[in-house]
C-alpha cells in the first residue's frame, strides 16, 4: 500500500511495525516517526493504538477474505479449489506485503474487538469449509481442519518469509512446486 495521505501513511507504518515488532512492542511515537507525522496526528485519526490495530486487522482480514472469495467456486474439484486458495494467498501477499504476518501474529491478540474476531472467524471458516468438504469427498486427509489449516498457512508463511528476505525467488517453477508439495501434504493418499 503506497501512502496517499497522512492517514494512509500512519496505517502503512503501523502495519509494517506491528508485523515486524508486534503490537505490544510498538509505540505510537514509533509509528509517528516511521510515518513522518507527529504523534498527535495519529490521535486525530485513531482514538488510541487499539483502534488503529483493529482498523488494520479488520481491513486486511476482510481484504484477504474477499481475495479468496473472488472467483472461488464450489463447482470446481477440490484440487482446483486448492489451486485457487494457493493463488489467492499469493495474490494477497504480493499486494499487501506485511499483512499476512500482521494477521498471523495478532489473530488471537488481546486488543482485538468483537468485529475483528468475527472477521477472522469468517476467514477461517472459508478454509475450514474447504477442508471439511474435501474430507467428506475423501480427497483431503482425515485430520482436524485446524491442523490442515496450520499445515497450509504455516508453510505458506515460511515460504513468504524466505521470499521476503531474498532467500527464494518466487518464479513460476518454484511456486508450482510449492503448491504441489502443499497439496501433497493435505491430500488423502490412497
Amino acid at each position: 500500500m503506497k501512502p496517499q495521505n497522512k492517514r494512509d501513511s500512519v496505517l502503512s507504518s503501523a502495519l509494517a511495525l506491528f508485523a515486524e515488532r508486534g503490537f505490544d512492542a510498538t509505540t505510537v511515537p514509533m509509528i509517528a516517526t516511521s510515518a513522518n507525522v507527529g504523534a498527535g496526528t495519529i490521535y486525530r485519526y485513531f482514538e488510541n493504538k487499539e483502534v488503529l490495530g483493529n482498523t488494520l486487522f479488520q481491513n486486511y482480514v476482510v481484504t484477504f477474505t474477499k481475495t479468496i472469495e473472488a472467483h472461488y467456486s464450489s463447482e470446481q474439484s477440490i484440487r482446483e479449489q486448492f489451486h485457487h486458495l494457493f493463488r489467492a494467498m499469493m495474490l494477497f501477499t504480493n499486494e499487501n506485503e506485511h499483512a499476512l504476518y500482521f494477521i498471523k501474529k495478532h489473530s488471537g491478540a488481546h486488543f482485538l474487538n468483537e468485529e475483528s474476531r468475527d472477521d477472522f472467524a469468517q476467514l477461517l471458516n472459508l478454509f475450514r469449509s474447504f477442508f471439511e468438504t474435501g474430507k467428506e469427498q475423501g480427497v483431503i486427509r482425515n485430520l482436524p481442519s485446524e491442523a490442515l489449516i496450520a499445515i497450509l498457512y504455516g508453510a505458506f508463511l515460511e515460504l513468504q518469509n524466505l521470499v521476503r528476505v531474498g532467500e527464494l525467488v518466487p518464479d513460476h517453477e518454484l511456486l508450482s512446486g510449492v503448491e504441489e508439495s502443499l497439496w501433497d501434504s493435505v491430500r488423502h493418499h490412497s
